[in-house]
């Protein structure tokens, strides 16, 4: 930590030590300096688990507030590192794979000055962040917007242009109840199709004009229902952006106006309805948007997890894979990249059927999972084969970890749905010294020639190029 007189060090120590505020200080090599308690409770590690990495450990996996995986550089030390300046009030979230759950936090962060000015290298970057992740979710405006009189339409806003956009993501009740469609039926489609042969043409263009400019729109539209029965809304559009500023949806409060004796009492209530809509639409959009978003998070995930093993597929463990050669490089470490076979997996298949091998796959899976260690990188490549790129000291050390992977496998004997397997797998292993600058292309393919050696010389066993 950063140097201090002996009592204000052992003040600030204590400080830090019971501090509510969980507190991460960064060398400015990334690398962590310190971790105070309640930091390695919200990360859920302990001192020796976080001590000494940095930014580019693959175990780290952030994503932003629109669910999408932030790239290195754009973590909190990183972004305090490039633009010079403090990061204030930086929400983000942080993916577990074993709970499928995300936790988020309200990030500040800040760089230190060392005592050396002429040394860049002298400071440190200190990190606090606090667990924001029941403030997200504290009630649900759907209530109001599902019981409102006035429709509420909210469509996205990366394309405007007919004939396939603005795409409906959310409607309510009201809107079902005057046209006729489902929101099923709506979502996904644009509002043109509620659109006819009567609906004026310089009021479509008026609109179109305002969506692309993403100015608020007042409007009088004729539209049809599904069965073609014509009514007229009086519209309000209005652009929908998130914190960054950027418009990522636009809204539309629509109030049938087709009777004309109740249009004064409407608008009256339309404008005190769009005063509270419109102050809490943020909130609104990001709740009447919850399938949406869980959808887009489940497609997220899927990208990058194996839906079987849960383990990560292949695109995510090439993009780990990279990361941890680029670790070993830089820190001057071994590396080990193996490719795991399961032996006479397709007579599993033939014999027992499919729904035994996918369990067997499960089982094996979870003796990969809990042979691992925190910095190792392992996934899912394809069928019965299985992928890792771990540090070691040695090829000696490698060919023991791998041989106790094997007899693990070997050992477990799973009885699945009353048929007794015996799982055996063969495993390829190329290790790479420090001085090399391993291509994980090439490093997968000597592994996997590696892999075939030991198929060859009767499977079950272990082999090192």
């Amino acid at each position: 930590m950063m140097e201090y007189p002996a009592f204000e060090r052992l003040n600030l120590q204590s400080l830090l030590e019971h501090a509510h505020v969980a507190v991460v200080i960064h060398r400015m090599d990334t690398s962590i300096a310190y971790a105070n308690p309640t930091a390695l409770k919200l990360l859920d590690l302990n001192y020796n688990q976080i001590i000494g990495t940095d930014a580019y450990d693959p175990k780290w996996f952030f994503i932003d507030e629109f669910d999408h995986r932030l790239k290195v550089e754009e973590y909190p030390v990183n972004m305090v590192l490039k633009e010079g300046k403090p990061l204030t009030n930086h929400v983000i979230g942080r993916f577990d794979p074993r709970t499928d759950e995300v936790l988020w936090y309200l990030v500040n962060a800040y760089m230190e000055p060392g005592t050396d000015v002429d040394d860049p290298h002298d400071g440190f970057v200190v990190v606090t962040f606090n667990d924001i992740s029941d403030q997200r979710h504290l009630f649900s405006y759907r209530d109001i917007i599902e019981n409102s009189r006035d429709i509420v339409v909210v469509t996205d806003a990366d394309t405007t242009a007919a004939p396939f956009g603005p795409k409906i993501v959310f409607v309510n009740k009201a809107f079902e109840d005057l046209t006729g469609y489902t929101a099923a039926e709506a979502i996904g489609e644009t509002p043109r199709m509620l659109q006819g042969r009567g609906t004026d043409d310089e009021t479509k263009e008026r609109i179109r004009v305002g969506l692309e400019r993403h100015e608020p729109i007042r409007e009088t539209i004729l539209n049809y229902s599904k069965n073609g029965d014509p009514y007229w809304l009086d519209l309000s559009i209005f652009p929908l952006r998130n914190k960054l500023g950027k418009v990522t949806h636009f809204a539309a409060i629509e109030r049938d106006v087709t009777q004309a004796t109740f249009q004064a009492d409407l608008l009256a209530r339309r404008n005190d309805d769009l005063k509270l809509l419109k102050t809490k639409l943020e909130e609104i959009v990001e709740e009447k948007t919850a399938a949406l978003r869980r959808a887009n998070y489940e497609l997220e995930k899927r990208a990058y997890f194996d839906e079987l093993t849960k383990l990560p597929n292949r695109r995510c463990f090439m993009d780990q894979a990279q990361r941890q050669l680029a670790y070993a490089k830089r820190y001057g470490h071994h590396v080990a990249t193996a490719i795991l076979d399961v032996d006479h997996f397709k007579k599993v298949n033939d014999t027992h059927g499919h729904d035994v091998g996918d369990q067997a796959l499960v089982a094996i899976a979870e003796r990969i999972r809990s042979h691992g260690r925190a910095e190792d990188v392992f996934g899912r490549m394809g069928g019965e084969e299985f992928a890792f790129v771990t540090l070691v000291r040695d090829k000696d050390a490698a060919q023991k970890s791998f041989d106790r992977l094997r007899q693990s496998i070997a050992g477990m004997d799973p009885e699945v749905e009353g048929a007794d397997l015996h799982l055996t797998a063969s495993i390829g292993v190329c290790v790479s010294p420090p001085e090399e600058e391993p291509d994980i292309s090439a490093c997968l393919k000597r592994a996997d020639q590696a892999m075939y050696k030991a198929k060859k010389a009767g499977r079950n066993r272990v082999v090192i190029r």
